[in-house]
């Protein structure tokens, strides 16, 4: 038989402020989620089990929930950082850092509770104990990261310019620019080029006139980026791009063997998503410069 409401409302065991999410903004930056996490335990915010680490730009207001927006502080998160790296060690705070450029959107909350799960128990490896769900779902978003980190560094296409740089545009699922760089700026030290993140707005340029023998030149980044360029890549082509293309077109359309072809294969190795900036997927593969001549 059904209980009279008033019997449920004085036999309940949850407090009425567990129903209210407490919400704690940070500005959408690594920096900006060790400040909120220093805020927490400052506030002694930490047991709340409600409690939401979200960035600024994808909070969504609402009328239950307290929201508190923290500022970027570099001194409260350095002192996160090196607490961290005390706890995590070098793999456990790399794995902190590649799981917040998944940009998930849940993402600042799981990685506060693995964050207060190693706090808590100091001694244990928490990175081992896949057990702990925030556990397991940062693992495997890390896994999913360094897939994505793998992919762009095998399918980024260099574009020659009018300026002597070579170009790239890219759109990758997880913000994974800010890993690839230094795989770049070790392979390419003797050019000028650049890779840039349509998605996010912001790329990376490096400048060979900066380095010394010794020691290749830092990486730069670059926002404001000329929209025209980024619709028209192919307006800033140097005169050697076209045939370079055409070059690249026919090499991949020539070792192609129809009788092992499979699509489905292929397209599990190379997913449809990443054609549109790939050179050899931009023309008809009956196009007249790549048939075969014997």
């Amino acid at each position: 038989m059904s209980q009279p409401i008033s019997e449920l409302t004085q036999s309940a065991t949850y407090p009425v402020g567990q129903l209210t999410p407490s919400i704690v903004l940070y500005e959408p930056s690594f920096e900006g989620w060790l400040s909120a996490v220093s805020y927490v335990y400052a506030h002694k915010l930490q047991d709340d089990v409600s409690l939401q680490l979200t960035a600024q730009d994808c909070y969504v207001p609402s009328l239950i929930a307290q929201a508190t927006s923290v500022d970027t502080d570099g001194d409260k998160a350095e002192r996160v950082l090196v607490k961290l790296n005390t706890l995590l060690g070098r793999s456990g705070l790399r794995n902190i850092l590649w799981g917040f450029l998944s940009e998930k959107y849940n993402i600042g909350s799981i990685l506060f509770r693995v964050v207060k799960y190693a706090i808590d128990y100091p001694s244990r490896s928490v990175m081992d104990d896949l057990g702990n769900l925030n556990v397991l779902e940062l693992v495997q978003t890390v896994k999913s990261v360094g897939r994505e980190k793998h992919r762009m560094e095998a399918f980024v296409r260099f574009e020659h310019t009018v300026d002597d740089i070579y170009f790239a545009r890219v759109e990758p699922d997880f913000n994974v620019l800010p890993l690839i760089g230094e795989h770049f700026r070790q392979r390419y030290q003797d050019q000028h080029w650049a890779i840039y993140d349509i998605r996010r707005g912001f790329g990376i340029y490096y400048d060979k006139s900066l380095s010394t023998p010794s020691r290749p030149a830092a990486l730069q980044t670059i926002t404001d980026l000329d929209d025209a360029v980024l619709r028209n890549p192919a307006s800033i082509h140097s005169e050697d791009e076209l045939r370079y293309q055409k070059f690249w077109q026919g090499y991949f359309t020539n070792v192609n063997i129809k009788e092992r072809k499979n699509p489905r294969l292929h397209k599990q190795y190379l997913p449809q998503r990443y054609w549109k900036y790939l050179s050899e997927k931009q023309v008809l593969p009956n196009a007249e410069h790549l048939q075969k001549r014997r």
